[in-house]
């Protein structure tokens, strides 16, 4: 197999969701200074319009086109991407970063915020991939880049609505990957898991009506404590990965740690590291 020449961006039309903060506002703004016209979603109107006029400032000349959209609202979702699809035919480049998640044990989590978590983390990845790989492919190039998880590695107790979407992103993109390597085409597939980046998806995680509120915000505030890599770096990363068309990321040495015990240990993995993990919360 011919390594697939580097990612042009400049000229090119990369669509970011989530990107009204964390990781993806970091995409947007990264990719627009490497000369890219964005294509931006977030359910939260303020953060994404902040965001937009940032890149003005910063990038002037840069093409910004932002959509306000709940990704859990399928009809909603559809008709967006449609919109996407329909008005930008330059995509080369589909940034899957928007992510949410849902704490508790699986018994306690209902069966509609499961579904909630699920569509947004890995129904919309998958129906916005459908929708733009045809344009990426008449472009002749193109790489999409699936943000899965630490969590798609690893599966932890009270994380199991998250790891089953992260672990169907990671399957999804290291299926596709193999499809498109195999016929040759000129679009590649990026699977990034990143561990504890400093965004705010623990802090905004919903709250199941069955867990115990106070159990669940201390476990909360412990998670919080070990998410320190910075957004802006894990989002450089992740930008130039995706040019260099790496096929997998791992951002940050908790995430290739735990991913190598995983590896070493898959029945026993998380006897180890779920001690070592409280301990590190108490250090904070």
């Amino acid at each position: 197999m011919v390594k697939r020449p580097d990612l042009v961006v400049a000229g090119g039309t990369a669509v970011v969701t989530g990107a009204a903060g964390g990781m993806g506002e970091h995409l947007a703004k990264g990719l627009a200074r490497r000369g890219a016209d964005l294509v931006v979603l977030d359910r939260d109107a303020a953060g994404l319009e902040r965001v937009v006029a940032e890149i003005g400032r910063e990038t002037p000349g840069a093409g910004v086109t932002p959509f306000v959209v709940d990704l859990a609202d399928r009809a909603a979702a559809d008709e967006t991407i449609a919109r996407v699809r329909d008005g930008h035919p330059a995509v080369t480049m589909l940034f899957n970063n928007a992510g949410v998640a849902v704490g508790g044990r699986f018994v306690d989590v209902s069966a509609q915020d499961f579904d909630w978590l699920l569509e947004i983390n890995l129904l919309v990845p998958i129906r916005l991939t459908r929708a733009l790989l045809p344009l990426m492919l008449a472009n002749g190039q193109g790489q999409v880049v699936n943000t899965s998880s630490l969590f798609g590695l690893i599966g932890p107790p009270g994380q199991s609505a998250y790891s089953t979407s992260k672990f169907g992103l990671r399957g999804f993109s290291e299926s596709l990957r193999s499809e498109l390597e195999a016929e040759d085409l000129p679009v590649g597939v990026t699977s990034v898991h990143p561990g504890g980046i400093r965004t705010g998806i623990a802090r905004n995680a919903r709250i199941p009506d069955g867990v115990d509120r106070h159990e669940a915000e201390e476990g909360v505030r412990d998670f919080d404590k070990v998410l320190r890599y910075p957004a802006d770096r894990a989002a450089e990363e992740i930008i130039e990965a995706a040019i260099a068309r790496r096929p997998r990321l791992l951002i940050g040495n908790d995430a290739r740690a735990l991913d190598a015990v995983a590896r070493l240990l898959p029945a026993r993995y998380w006897s180890l590291m779920g001690r070592g993990m409280a301990l590190a919360a108490k250090r904070q």
